[in-house]
């Protein structure tokens, strides 16, 4: 039997560069491990988180008996906004306070008052019975005050006094500065954070005061702190 010869097979065999190759190493090796840009601002549903609802947030700010222009924030390493403390001070003011978990607290204001240069240099602006700052102070585009217990930052902003105090025991100088130049208008997100939130009650539900104080029969506090 003769057999029959087998012609050899052959293949086709692509011959990939070293500079392929590295690009093809570095295409895998990133697979999966970093996303797009914009699927790092997606919410869990894939979908960028929509921006709040500006007449949302001011029927909010209108419920809480202030304007969307004087919520202020700021933020102070080792302190955190304490969401209770949110509220209007005197007729559109507004107030917070930042605390620390070992008991420091800093308070901010925003008010329609005199400005801040009166708390230091006009008598009139410290009634009977209140004594004026021991010490004040320019300190860059602030006015830094003390009194036996308490310090403040202040400064004037188009209309607005903005007051960063809290007790010299509970937050030290350096602090309270950084607190006092960290401190902004809050824009719309920070606004969705810090107003409370809408509901269909909201308009009758009593708001927090922070110019009540915690005790007593709830007249107005109109202590402003160091420097007032």
């Amino acid at each position: 039997m003769t057999s029959r010869s087998r012609r050899p097979r052959f293949r086709l065999v692509r011959t990939i560069t070293p500079v392929a190759l590295a690009v093809a190493l570095a295409a895998s090796a990133g697979c999966g491990t970093e996303p797009p840009p914009d699927a790092r601002a997606a919410g869990p549903s894939g979908s960028a988180v929509p921006a709040p609802d500006r007449a949302e947030l001011e029927a909010r700010a209108r419920a809480a008996q202030t304007v969307p222009e004087h919520v202020w924030v700021t933020e102070a390493d080792g302190f955190a906004l304490a969401r209770r403390s949110v509220g209007v001070l005197g007729d559109d003011g507004f107030g917070s306070a930042y605390t620390s978990p070992d008991g420091g607290r800093i308070q901010l204001s925003v008010e329609r008052r005199p400005h801040a240069v009166a708390d230091c240099t006009d008598a009139a602006a410290h009634p009977a019975g209140r004594k004026p700052p021991a010490t004040c102070e320019r300190d860059g585009g602030q006015w830094y005050s003390t009194t036996e217990s308490g310090h403040a930052y202040a400064r004037e902003q188009g209309g607005l006094v903005v007051t960063l105090s809290g007790a010299r025991q509970e937050v030290d100088r350096a602090t309270l500065r950084a607190a006092a130049l960290a401190a902004h208008r809050a824009d719309d997100r920070e606004l969705d954070e810090v107003l409370p939130p809408a509901g269909p009650d909201s308009a009758e539900r009593p708001v927090e005061r922070g110019d009540l104080p915690p005790v007593g029969d709830g007249a107005p506090d109109n202590d402003v702190g160091a420097s007032g």
